[in-house]
């Protein structure tokens, strides 16, 4: 059986783990530095990073918050994203930060395309920059100028890439094969900020987490509302993860809690209590 981590972060200043089945906690990390801004496991399931302000745990560089981290898909090396406008790249097997991206605005979001060679970052002042890795050069976008990108994802096949900002709206491009965004669709999604924005690992749907307190499923056929998930949460949802068949959806929340969500129904099954502040992001590892 393959071992799940289910980890959640806090503004209360702890991580805590979970027994995925039954929702018991299992184990807590304090983090006394900040609040925890991101979580991410490792693609081999030894380690945990979380990003705070401005520390990614062991790892300093970043002047403000972190808002943004994930693993190269062999766990060679991990980027980050901050406010402090930069993108970096951490040779894991390394000490120090090995590369360094200027993005000329407060970063809130970065994705890494799964052929591991482009940062898609999404951006403060409204803009996209998409950095080629083995070039070190940039392209940018600007879907709606001066509305901030708050979340970036790209499907996991690398056909598509969704941005979702302030204003409640997503951007969907196709991506053409020399990596070049072409317009796809628009969605206005939500009322309030979209906070998370995540293609389901078999890319067949899309969702939305907002500050109207819903989450948003979305078919990525034709980006039609498949289901809103709203009786549960009573504040702004934060963040959210699909498990690998993509058939379930934790989502985290300022109501303190984590959720597990059975999506063909719509419903909530499991319910992670015990941070006393908001829960500010979820991780999840069952493959």
């Amino acid at each position: 059986m393959a071992k799940v981590i289910l980890a959640t972060a806090s503004y209360d200043h702890t991580i805590r783990f979970w027994e995925a089945p039954t929702s018991m906690p299992t184990r807590t990390i304090q983090y006394p530095d900040s609040q925890v801004n991101r979580i991410a496991i490792t693609p081999d399931k030894c380690l945990l990073a979380a990003a705070g302000n401005p520390h990614v745990m062991s790892f300093d560089g970043h002047t403000t918050n972190v808002t943004s981290l994930g693993f190269q898909r062999e766990g060679k090396w991990m980027y980050t994203g901050s406010e402090d406008g930069t993108v970096k790249i951490w040779d894991l097997r390394a000490s120090g930060c090995q590369r360094d991206y200027d993005c000329g605005a407060a970063v809130n979001s970065v994705a890494l395309h799964p052929n591991q060679a482009e940062l898609i970052c999404g951006l403060q002042n409204g803009n996209i920059r998409v950095w080629d890795l083995a070039e070190n050069k940039c392209t940018e976008y600007a879907p709606e100028p001066e509305v901030a990108v708050r979340s970036i994802h790209v499907s996991p096949d690398g056909s598509q890439v969704v941005a979702a900002n302030n204003k409640g709206r997503c951007y969907v491009w196709k991506l053409a094969p020399d990596s070049k965004f072409e317009p796809l669709t628009h969605i206005d999604a939500h009322k309030s900020y979209i906070l998370k924005v995540l293609y389901s690992p078999d890319a067949k749907i899309l969702a939305t987490c907002s500050a109207d307190k819903t989450v948003k499923l979305w078919n990525t056929k034709d980006y039609k509302l498949l289901k809103t998930l709203q009786v549960g949460h009573g504040r702004w949802v934060w963040d959210c993860v699909f498990s690998t068949d993509s058939a379930y959806l934790v989502t985290a929340s300022s109501d303190n809690e984590a959720w597990l969500w059975e999506l063909s129904a719509g419903e909530t099954i499991r319910r992670y209590r015990g941070h006393h502040k908001a829960v500010s992001c979820v991780a999840l590892s069952d493959n």
